[in-house]
């Protein structure tokens, strides 16, 4: 029984850092490759992580309006994608009603039952997923830190490189070190497998590879890059335990099976959720 569980183990961790090393080769590409690749990977991991909420909650009992909320979301990403290209003023945000009212007036000819339940799961799926996503390009494109052009547009994704750095040094760290070391559960009715010594050691690692960034990317210095670290830390542990709750209240250990390993998209990058947008709040404030 032990053996077993340990081939288990192993091939689990093989199959995980396999689709790790591919998932990192194709964002980090995504990123550097050109503006338009940058803005797809926003709107692919967007829609994957939107699409597998939607099938969460449908395990509940609740039937969310997925087709328009997918829609409203896309819409929604490409208006951000506007105004932080500067082609658009915040005022654009306003075509936004006309999606709301139409999947409010859609529910009325609906043959469901728990129409509340539904069209609140269909909103709150595009404000939990969407709204994190939309701050994707403005992490590139933007008017602080320094600039660097391709063509005609002010592009530079050091920030969301930086972003994704941190954030996977603190999972690779809390993964490894819970995985041997762990032994106090950091939240057990939630996520049974997460554990404090795996916080603290992922913890570490982020601070660790901030101040390696720190060396690089110097328009922030040491102090803001730690602060950073920090933020990633918490708050993307409190979007992991918050879609753990989804998964537990929908009765499945993984929202997809996309990637090996991994599970699904959302599981993937349930940390951005949480942690982006403060992030980004931190960098305008102080970057």
């Amino acid at each position: 029984m032990i053996l077993a569980k340990r081939n288990s183990d192993l091939k689990n961790i093989y199959k995980r850092t396999i689709t790790g090393v591919l998932l990192v080769i194709i964002i980090l590409a995504a990123l550097w490759l050109h503006p338009v690749s940058y803005i797809l990977l926003g709107a692919v991991l967007l829609a994957g992580s939107l699409y597998e909420y939607y099938k969460l909650v449908a395990r509940t009992g609740v039937s969310p309006r997925r087709t328009s909320g997918l829609l409203t979301a896309g819409l929604s990403y490409m208006l951000c994608v506007l105004v932080a290209l500067g082609k658009a003023g915040p005022s654009i945000f306003i075509v936004l009603i006309l999606p709301v009212f139409f999947i409010m007036a859609a529910e009325l000819q609906r043959k469901k039952e728990n129409h509340i339940n539904n069209l609140a799961n269909t909103f709150f799926g595009v404000l939990y997923i969407a709204l994190p996503f939309c701050v994707f390009p403005f992490m590139a494109f933007n008017s602080w830190g320094p600039e660097t052009s391709v063509g005609v547009l002010n592009f530079n994704p050091q920030y969301m490189l930086a972003f994704f750095m941190l954030s996977w040094s603190f999972d690779t760290g809390a993964y490894i070190f819970g995985s041997w070391l762990g032994k106090h559960k950091l939240l057990d009715r939630i996520s049974p497998e997460k554990t404090w010594e795996g916080f603290f050691a992922g913890f570490i690692i982020s601070l660790l590879t901030a101040w390696l960034i720190s060396g690089w990317i110097t328009w922030l210095d040491l102090t803001g890059w730690l602060i950073v670290a920090v933020i990633i830390s918490a708050a993307g542990t409190t979007g992991d335990l918050i879609e753990s709750l989804f998964k537990r209240n929908a009765g499945v250990k993984d929202s997809g099976a996309l990637l090996p390993g991994h599970g699904g998209v959302l599981d993937r990058f349930d940390s951005l959720i949480i942690s982006l947008p403060l992030v980004y709040v931190f960098l305008v404030l102080f970057g």
